[in-house]
Order: C-alpha cells, then structure tokens, then sequence
C-alpha cells in the first residue's frame, strides 16, 4: 500500500522539518522528489532534485513549478509545508511579524497550490496536501497571527477541493500538534510547553515522521476518496 513509484511530488519548506522528513518519506515510496526551499543546499539527499524558492513571490513559484515539470515531466503530489511561526501577545505583535506570517504561512501555500493545480487539473490527477496545525481551529496564547494564517489553510483546503475535485486532483490537510522540529521545541521548550503536553491526551508531542506518514497516505491512490478533509495528528487535543 502507499506506493508512489512514478509520482513527482514537489515539497516546500523541504529543508528543515516537517518538510525534510516529508520528503524523505515520499521517496521511500518510490516518489521523484522535488525539494523546495529558501536554502537549497539543505534539501535531503534522497530528492531527486533540489530548487529555490520563496513561497511569497509569485513570479519565483511559476518558475519553480516549470522547473519541476520540465525537469521530471510531471506534477503528481504537492506538499505545502513551508512555514514560520513568529509569537508574540496580541497586544504586542507587530505589523510586520503579522504580514510575514501570513504571506508564508497562507498566500505561500495559495500561490504554490494555484501554480500547481493548473499543471494538476490539466493532466487530469494530483494531491495536494496542505499543512494546517491544531492552531487552525484552537485559540492558543500568543499565537494570534499562526491561528489566524493556519484557520485561512482550512479555507482555502476546502475551497479547492470543492472546485479542483471534478478535475482528479484532491486537496486535503494535516493538522498536527506541537511537532518535535527544531521549530517546535525553540517554541515550547518551556513552562508552557510541559503545561500543553499535560493538555494532549496522548501526554507527548508528535514527531516528525508521524506527520510525513498522514502526508504520504493523503498523497497516495489509497486516499483517492479523501478530499476536502483535514486529517488530526493531535494526540486528541482537539478531541477534548
């Protein structure tokens, strides 16, 4: 089950992460990965090939995808998992943390999705899997601007699905917990990291190949029926 031999999947945020880990469970399935990322260099090995990218600038998106399909011949799988998260109170958070959030965290997955889906809905298959959070339907302390861009991912997943469904392509998300990426811990190795644990039925966080295995099945044949869903990775904090 979950073989991807003969997909091209084109990750994001493929350097570090949620995302290297994605990619490297993609291509033990037999998937030709296409690493994006602001640092290149940093893509894992096993991607077949590596690519810059800034998932705010539109024009570098279109230029990204051409590259993936005139290099690999084909675009099966997208995988939307670059991200920032940058915390502060609300009464504190500024304009330009607020923006930047949004740009990668939202209009990033937006425009990579956009780019995408018109090499997907055309050859008439393909799975994109957006990364969500559990922040997407929980308020959480200092999160306002991540809540507000991961809620948005929720939107868009749905919106997509409904209109590129007809076409073969579904479009779905995973929301996980806190992940153990070096992202994760810089934000709760803390008092209130221990405190949320304590809130999460399953008393731990997740770790990064727990979220690459919901990617890698959403991406598959198997979740063909699957489509405009977001899939939990929470360890039931939002079953609460």
């Amino acid at each position: 089950m979950f073989d991807l031999t003969g997909s091209v999947a084109l990750v994001t945020g493929a350097a570090s992460g949620i995302g290297a880990e994605t990619a490297r469970a993609l291509a033990e399935r037999g998937a030709t990965v296409a690493g994006a990322d602001l640092r290149p260099d940093g893509v894992p090995g096993t991607s077949a090939s590596a690519h810059a990218l800034d998932v705010t600038d539109p024009a570098a998106v279109d230029a990204c995808v051409d590259a993936v399909v005139a290099r690999h011949g084909r675009l099966d799988v997208l995988v939307n998992s670059a991200g920032v998260a940058l915390l502060e109170p609300a009464l504190e958070l500024g304009i330009d943390a607020w923006r930047t959030t949004l740009e990668v965290n939202l209009t990033g997955s937006w425009l990579t999705a956009q780019a995408a889906g018109r090499v997907m809905v055309a050859q008439g298959y393909g799975r994109i899997v957006n990364l969500a959070s559990q922040a997407a339907n929980s308020g959480l302390e200092r999160h306002a601007a991540y809540c507000a861009s991961k809620a948005g991912i929720l939107g868009l997943t749905r919106t997509l699905a409904v209109e590129w469904g007809p076409s073969g392509v579904t479009v779905n998300a995973v929301s996980p917990t806190v992940v153990l990426t070096e992202l994760g811990r810089a934000a709760w190795d803390n008092p209130a990291g221990e405190a949320h644990r304590a809130e999460i039925p399953a008393r731990r966080f997740a770790e990064p190949s727990e979220v690459a295995a919901a990617v890698v099945y959403l991406a598959s044949g198997e979740a063909a029926m699957v489509n405009g869903t977001e899939l939990r990775v929470d360890g039931g904090f939002l079953a609460r």
